[in-house]
């Protein structure tokens, strides 16, 4: 039992170290500057794959990749996974080192909607009703916050379909976090390097150009995308998926507060407004999901019991004496 509690606490720690880490990242990309978004993007590609690899290296977990290599379908997968994750990682720190932190940080908070979404498009998945209540104040968060942008939230939008297909595709292919990182950064590997060597021809390459720190800051791209990711696997073992799904919203609340308190965007009236009704959608959300979760668990024990009760023995009747 102690050993299960340890297990539990460690689990938190690391799951909110991860979230953490996600949620005051956009402290990190305005430190690359002058070098811009195209060029952090393809940086943190090359340096991923370099650091993930030495963490595969290190624990000798490379039994994975024949199989991969061997199943065109997951190649596939991989590729597709690469390429949307590309758009999310590209417009994120674009969003952040041009001022639209909130608005990023709101892709994020919207992102369970968009999943749920994605369910019922493309995996059939049938909602309750809080769920459909959800999705609806959801949608009506996002037409307040068109009508206060006087444009729709693309960027948040973007990001929240980005990330939400990331998360069906990488479903489908069904490989673990470190794996699946070091898949991913295997393909876009070479085109990245190419982008660096190509800018570096033509005199725009900021690596080497701004002093050791700025170069050993890009370098660390790697560590700032690895880190967090081997955090968030060691707590999907030892949590329960709705602690991890409470915990996803530190990350997006650190990112808005970052937006309000650090890096002072503005935030009219009509944006407080379509933010509420977000908030109040990911709460109707939450508290579905943790009432399934503790009608489930009740009839799990419930069953359990029942079949104890069947299968202990029946008492020996003796007679008296």
């Amino acid at each position: 039992m102690k050993t299960e509690t340890n297990e539990g606490r460690a689990g938190l720690l690391y799951g909110i170290g991860a979230y953490g880490m996600w949620g005051l990242v956009p402290l990190f990309w305005p430190l690359l500057k002058p070098a811009g978004a195209i060029e952090i993007l393809a940086h943190r590609m090359v340096w991923s794959l370099a650091f993930v690899g030495i963490a595969l290296l290190a624990l000798r977990r490379w039994a994975w990749i024949p199989e991969l290599v061997r199943s065109p379908r997951k190649l596939g997968l991989i590729t597709l996974a690469a390429a949307v994750i590309t758009v999310n990682w590209g417009l994120y720190i674009w969003s952040v080192n041009t001022g639209h932190v909130v608005e990023a940080s709101l892709g994020y908070f919207i992102n369970p909607l968009v999943t749920i979404a994605l369910g019922v498009l493309v995996l059939k998945e049938r909602l309750r009703p809080a769920q459909w209540a959800a999705v609806g104040v959801g949608l009506s968060a996002v037409l307040v916050l068109a009508i206060g942008y006087g444009r729709p939230p693309w960027i948040s939008l973007t990001l929240a379909f980005s990330f939400a297909l990331y998360g069906l595709v990488k479903k489908k292919v069904n490989i673990g976090g470190l794996e699946s990182l070091a898949a991913e950064t295997a393909v876009q590997f070479l085109p990245a390097l190419g982008y660096l060597v190509w800018i570096g021809t033509r005199g725009t390459l900021a690596f080497g150009h701004h002093g050791a720190g700025h170069t050993a800051l890009l370098a660390a791209t790697g560590i700032v995308t690895a880190a967090p990711l081997v955090c968030f696997g060691a707590a999907a073992i030892r949590v329960p998926l709705s602690t991890l799904g409470l915990l996803q919203y530190l990350a997006p609340t650190f990112q808005f507060l970052l937006g309000i308190l650090y890096f002072h965007e503005e935030m009219p009236a009509e944006r407080w407004a379509g933010f509420s009704l977000v908030w109040l959608a990911l709460t109707i959300l939450t508290w579905d999901a943790l009432r399934t979760a503790r009608k489930s668990r009740a009839a799990v024990e419930a069953a359990a019991a029942a079949a104890r009760t069947e299968t202990a023995p029946a008492p020996s009747v003796t007679s008296a004496p």
